[in-house]
Parts: C-alpha cells; sequence; structure tokens
C-alpha cells in the first residue's frame, strides 16, 4: 500500500499547504478525493509522487519507509508510481513525437513492440505515434501521457485532475482505461478532482478534502467487496 500519515507540505518560507494530511491507496482500488481548486491536492499528488518533500509526516510504499524525493529516491520506488497531471501541455515535450513519450518510462532494453502494445492499450493508433503535441487534440495527448506513465508497469496511478483539459468524450475514455487498470487488481488509483459527478462514477471509494486532516480516509476492503 501506499499511505501517508499527517503529511505537512509546503513551499520555501511560505505557510503549510498541506496540514497533515493522512491516505492509504491499495492495490485494486480507486481513491477519490474531492476539494476546491486551491486546496492542495496538487501538492498532495507531487508529495506521494516523491517529487516534493514534506516537512513532517510520514510515507510509507509497501511497507517501506519513503525518505528520500525526486532524483534523489531510489528508481526501484520511483518506478513503483505513475502520475498522470491536468496539463498534458505542460507535461509533455513538445519537440519529441507521441512515440517518444510513450516510449519513455519503459525499461531499457523495450522494443517498438513494446511501445505498439502500449500505445494500443490507450486507444492510440499508428498514424498518430509519429506525431508531435501540436499535432493531436488534448485528449490524444492525455493518453500518451497514460501510457507513459504506465510504462514503469506501476503499483499506483496518481491522477491530478486528469480530465480537467478535455472534452465529455475524452474524459469518460481515460477514467475508463484507468478504471480497467486497477479492476484486474494490480494497481490501485488515486484522483484528485473538483468534480464530484466524475469522482462518483468512477471511484471505489470518494473522501471530502477536509476529512483527510482527520484521517477518515477509506480503507481497503479485505473482503474485496
Amino acid at each position: 500500500m501506499l499511505t501517508a500519515t499527517d503529511l505537512v507540505a509546503g513551499y520555501r518560507r511560505g505557510p503549510d499547504v498541506l496540514p497533515g494530511i493522512s491516505i492509504t491507496l491499495a492495490p485494486g482500488r480507486v481513491i477519490g478525493v474531492q476539494g476546491p481548486s486551491g486546496c492542495g491536492k496538487s501538492t498532495l499528488i507531487r508529495v506521494l509522487a516523491l517529487l516534493h518533500a514534506p516537512r513532517a509526516g510520514r510515507l510509507e510504499l509497501d511497507g517501506r519507509p519513503i525518505r528520500r524525493h525526486r532524483h534523489a529516491a531510489p528508481a526501484a520506488q520511483r518506478r513503483r508510481i505513475g502520475v498522470i497531471f491536468q496539463h498534458p501541455r505542460a507535461a509533455a515535450d513538445p519537440r519529441h513525437t507521441l512515440r517518444r513519450i510513450v516510449a519513455a518510462h519503459l525499461p531499457s532494453g523495450a522494443t517498438g513492440k513494446d511501445t505498439g502494445q502500449l500505445s494500443e492499450l490507450v486507444g492510440l493508433t499508428p498514424d498518430l505515434l509519429d506525431r508531435r503535441p501540436h499535432e493531436v487534440s488534448d485528449g490524444q495527448l492525455q493518453r500518451a501521457c497514460l501510457a507513459r506513465a504506465l510504462g514503469s508497469d506501476p503499483r499506483y496511478l496518481l491522477c491530478d485532475e486528469m480530465t480537467a483539459m478535455l472534452d465529455a468524450s475524452s474524459a469518460a475514455t481515460l477514467v475508463h482505461l484507468i478504471r480497467t487498470q486497477t479492476d484486474e487488481g494490480r494497481r490501485g488509483a488515486l484522483l484528485v478532482s473538483h468534480d464530484p459527478d466524475l469522482l462518483n462514477a468512477t471511484c471505489d471509494d470518494v473522501v471530502q478534502w477536509h476529512d483527510l486532516t482527520t484521517t477518515a480516509t477509506p480503507q481497503p476492503d479485505p473482503a474485496g467487496a
């Protein structure tokens, strides 16, 4: 499980953005976190993804404490966590083709066939793979970003308002892909959003942001129900 206990985080000398957040994510579950814009949801994703060090609190990944972040974190820990950001155009190098974006996190020794299979998994057709971000839609680019996140075969997917820039059809496709990945039981997913309809339709459990400070976090059902 990916477990955070009493996380406190902020930026430079500014005030705390995370005021003591606790949450647990288990494989096979989709947990939603609902909160207004600016409440700290994106910071939570960055801390859980090992991209930002907390000021206080405890993080554990499959029973092991996390003590280092960003490039100092062990590669084995980083590869267990995949992230899909809100703005696909900010998250993708505009110089790279979709093929290169998809392949970015595949292990060394991966082949073009591996890239093709991963692209097919997220619904990217071969004719799109040699295009660059400015030549595709936001939905197509976000699919490439999802494929990139899946390239390391992560145990946990962290989704930061991933559908905010998409039309309804593209958003529905993306959340279906996330749900498919977790239904197999190998991965867990955390979706943060201000959209209650999206979360209620997609997630096994939805928790309100203000409840996270009281550790009222949905726990995995041991019976799998």
